[in-house]
């Protein structure tokens, strides 16, 4: 399989002003906190930091705080002597080992057990460490980065992360932008998951179609880029499984791949959710309600228009006629949404003359 997973792509100015702050603070030889919900990049930002550094010739290595048990976190960290639980047959070293001279980046870093706070608050102060199991006191000299998309701050006020530590891993903090704060970036993201895709199938990706880009820029990606990758090479797979030529349209049942009629449902019979009363300011809150109406209609629209062109083989006036609009309303509506002028959305050029095979997305 191709990796898809080893890029920082995006043009977003909070995303570019991210990347600039990365490239400031990697030189410098102190902890850093990457801070951002699932999905965002933590790890690749990560990898980033280590190689601007002057550690990128040494170990970069990665740990998943919140993989592990408290005392298997332990042991895989600081290492462990032999016979210091059952089943350690033998003596094992440590990441904090591995790492020596270069990086250890730990994801989940608000998992981890008081013990194991106060462990790692030792390796930052002094770069000393003992295995479970041991008395002897080793040294490494490693490089610290951190990563959660838990909010450590409250999380120190409430006594459930040391407030020492915090101090010592947050020599600077780089907060990742979510998806939905990138315009542009869904669309261009979308697109290079999708030729990934195609490449595996060995064929040509035909590109999405307008309605598709729209739909795409105005959806949350509550799971950010991590769900938009799946969703983009699920959506593309399917598309041209069954029209490999035609531009992919957007469709909704990608989204969730159990979503079927067939699902098995739990026995249990769910609470009716409360009512949504007329309180706009529950309204701002709950997450169902279209984050930004207008590019939820945008895309809509647009979807419609693909659909009568295709129907209609590229004829505006009978595209026209399957939506119910007189010919004057449909090139209004063209214009409106810049159909067949913006790159990618190349769109009918005569309203009388059918134009040779489908041209969503040409």
């Amino acid at each position: 399989m191709i990796s898809d997973n080893t890029q920082l792509i995006g043009e977003a100015p909070a995303w570019l002003s991210a990347q600039e702050h990365v490239s400031r603070v990697a030189p410098l030889d102190r902890p850093i906190l990457v801070i951002g919900e699932r999905g965002t990049g933590k790890e690749l930002i990560g990898e980033r930091l280590h190689f601007l550094s002057k550690r990128w010739d040494g170990p970069f290595i990665k740990v998943n705080c919140a993989a592990l048990s408290e005392t298997l976190l332990d042991s895989e960290l600081f290492g462990h002597e032999r016979g210091a639980f059952t089943g350690a047959t033998e003596m094992r070293r440590g990441r904090f080992e591995l790492a020596d001279g270069g990086t250890i980046f730990l994801d989940e870093i608000a998992t981890a057990s008081a013990q194991v706070q106060e462990k790692l608050l030792r390796v930052i102060e002094y770069g000393e460490f003992q295995r479970v199991g041991g008395s002897k006191v080793l040294t490494t000299n490693v490089r610290i980065i951190a990563a959660t998309n838990a909010d450590l701050p409250s999380m120190v006020e409430r006594g459930e992360f040391r407030a020492d530590l915090l101090d010592r891993l947050a020599f600077d903090v780089i907060t990742l932008p979510p998806l939905r704060a990138r315009p542009g970036d869904a669309s261009l993201l979308a697109d290079h998951f999708a030729r990934r895709m195609a490449i595996e199938m060995a064929q040509d990706f035909p590109g999405f179609a307008p309605s598709a880009v729209a739909a795409m820029e105005a959806h949350d990606w509550p799971g950010n880029v991590r769900e938009l990758r799946n969703f983009a090479q699920r959506l593309a797979h399917r598309s041209m499984m069954l029209s490999p030529d035609e531009p992919v349209l957007f469709d909704q049942s990608a989204l969730d791949p159990f979503d079927s009629p067939w699902r098995p449902k739990s026995r249990r019979t769910p609470k009716a959710p409360p009512a949504l009363k007329a309180d706009p300011a529950r309204i701002r809150q709950d997450e169902t309600i279209p984050a930004d109406f207008p590019s939820q209609v945008a895309a809509f629209e647009m979807q419609l228009i693909d659909e009568a062109l295709s129907l209609s083989e590229g004829h505006q006036g009978k595209a026209a006629d399957f939506l119910g609009l007189t010919y004057h309303q449909f090139r209004g509506l063209l214009k409106k949404h810049d159909y067949g002028k913006n790159p990618g959305k190349a769109g009918p050029q005569s309203g009388e003359t059918p134009l040779k095979g489908p041209i969503r997305g040409l």
